[in-house]
């Protein structure tokens, strides 16, 4: 069973965006997406978790929870760990 959650309506809990980033680290910053291209430098260079709590879309999505684990994207590698092909 899934849930999906839309992180601009419902916020996303502090502890899973500093599990996000302690695991994936810069990639866990969607540094492509529209909302990072609106942020000013001196805005970019702050700390991720705070940009992140302010502007949740700038998490790069699809974050999946699989009880203990966590996969970011849905790239070959995390369909086949979660057994989709």
């Amino acid at each position: 069973m899934a849930d999906f959650v839309d992180v601009r309506e419902k916020k996303v809990a502090f502890d899973v965006l500093s599990a996000g980033l302690a695991q994936f680290g810069a990639s866990f910053l969607n540094k492509k997406s529209t909302t990072w291209r609106g942020l000013t430098e001196n805005e970019r260079s702050r700390e991720p978790i705070e940009l992140l709590r302010e502007h949740p879309a700038l998490m790069k999505r699809p974050l999946i929870i699989d009880g203990k684990k966590m996969y970011l994207g849905w790239g070959t590698d995390t369909r086949e760990a979660l057994g989709v092909a």
